[in-house]
């Protein structure tokens, strides 16, 4: 006999109860900035809460890609050994922490060019392409199969006919609106193609949410690219054209793109890297290092070294991203370099392309601005480059937004430059932003209407969530 609609009504208040109970007790042991956005949805959704907690609210891999990882050890660690041939003479601290937080060593030996031209930098890959002799291997976020991205497969179709193997790693959330019509393309003309975190539903299950935003683009072996910069037509979203930056390196830092991808691939494939490795011979005399980072790396690899390193600042730090969500650590880190005279001067997009992230991301300002961060909003172009500068002795170019996103949940990779020059012409790019954007100013900031800041504190309330 059915139970009265009463005590079906107790039971349903009696559970929602108990899994408020126990999210009090279950989620501050997390100890992130994302414990209180699941404890408020929890509290007022109790049921739905918890289900979509249980879903996306742990940025963990299925237990076997991460035992997948584990068997990758071997293969990196050869790598590791091959680079340390081409150790600069006195490493940095830096270079010491972040082999050990993506496990590649700092190489001296290397060239690297820094393209901020969208379309001048997809020609060079072109043209590199269209050179390769033996393998080009292609790991990307978006490739579309637009005008841009159908230059490219023609490329990879040349390249293929020409005996090159040619490997393309697609993210299918972040090609979503083209990956049925790229991959059917680079498959009809002999590339092998595969997704990266492939969704499952059931065993091994992989969540919507951690991508593989991964940029690198690998040439022979012996040119490598890593940076901000998808296979797509710059203005692919209306009204908004996007500004990148990629790095196209050569020497030895090239080897370990090469690993990373072929990590990549195993994981997907199964398919293990060769046992053998041949360094490319120096070609110039940057000193280079690699930095993967994602859920399987023990620590967050960009942001530790991003607070880290505005903790140590002592003179200057440029910070460009399009996407701002910090946690406490980043934030306080941004505060207590300018409390201490850094000039910290961080370089947003004035152009916007997710409304609701903007919104949350402009919650933050009025309190970097009263710290005496200097906010600059870049003009005419969606900035979707990726980059920091500290005191002239480092540089990073790669794919990490500064947001709890590219920190917990997304695979991603950084470029560290470490030379003098490098470092000198990634500032002169960063001075050229600023130039061209709107400097925020505190007492015009703080005028802004009331609707506007309920509206931007609704938004930072889920903003650990989007």
């Amino acid at each position: 006999m059915d139970l009265p609609a009463l005590t079906w009504g107790m039971l349903l208040d009696i559970a929602e109860w108990v899994i408020r109970a126990g999210a009090l007790v279950v989620i501050p042991f997390r100890r992130k900035f994302t414990a209180a956005a699941w404890l408020l949805l929890i509290f007022f959704l109790p049921i739905p809460g918890l289900l979509l907690f249980l879903m996306i609210g742990q940025p963990r891999f299925p237990k076997g890609r991460i035992e997948r990882f584990e068997l990758l050890r071997p293969a990196f660690d050869r790598v590791t050994k091959a680079l340390s041939a081409s150790k600069p003479d006195q490493p940095s601290a830096v270079a010491a922490f972040c082999e050990k937080l993506g496990l590649f060593p700092a190489t001296a030996g290397n060239q690297v060019e820094l393209l901020d031209d969208y379309d001048a930098a997809l020609g060079r890959l072109v043209a590199d392409i269209d050179a390769a002799k033996e393998r080009v291997f292609i790991l990307v976020y978006i490739f579309a199969d637009d005008k841009t991205g159908c230059s490219v497969i023609d490329a990879l179709r040349r390249a293929v006919a020409r005996g090159v193997d040619c490997r393309v790693l697609i993210d299918p959330i972040g090609s979503i609106h083209w990956v049925r019509g790229t991959i059917d393309k680079l498959c009809a003309v002999g590339v092998n193609t595969r997704r990266t975190l492939p969704l499952r539903l059931l065993r091994g299950r992989t969540r919507r949410d951690m991508r593989n935003h991964r940029k690198l683009f690998i040439v022979d072996g012996q040119i490598g690219y890593a940076g901000s910069q998808n296979i797509v037509d710059k203005n692919f979203r209306p009204g908004v054209t996007n500004r990148e930056l990629i790095a196209r390196c050569t020497g030895p830092v090239v080897t370990a793109m090469e690993a990373v991808f072929l990590g990549d691939w195993f994981l997907e494939t199964g398919t293990q890297p060769p046992d053998g490795i041949q360094l490319p011979a120096p070609s110039g005399d940057a000193v280079l290092q690699l930095l993967p980072s994602g859920p399987e790396y023990p620590l967050e690899g960009f942001e530790t070294l991003l607070v880290w390193q505005l903790h140590q600042a002592e003179k200057r730090a440029i910070i460009a991203t399009p996407y701002f969500i910090p946690d406490q650590d980043v934030i306080a880190a941004f505060r207590t370099a300018a409390a201490r005279g850094v000039e910290v001067d961080l370089v947003l997009s004035k152009v916007v392309d997710h409304p609701i992230v903007n919104l949350a991301q402009r919650s933050y300002y009025e309190a970097l601005l009263h710290a005496g961060v200097r906010i600059h909003l870049f003009d005419d172009y969606l900035l979707h480059a990726k980059n920091v500068s500290i005191d002239g002795k480092l540089a990073i170019v790669g794919s990490s937004n500064v947001d709890l996103r590219s920190f917990q949940l997304n695979e991603e990779v950084s470029l560290l430059l470490y030379d003098t020059k490098s470092v000198a012409d990634l500032e002169a790019i960063q001075r050229r932003y600023i130039e061209t954007s709107i400097a925020l100013k505190l007492d015009e900031w703080v005028r802004r209407g009331h609707p506007v800041q309920v509206l931007e504190n609704l938004a930072r309330l889920v903003s650990p969530l989007l």
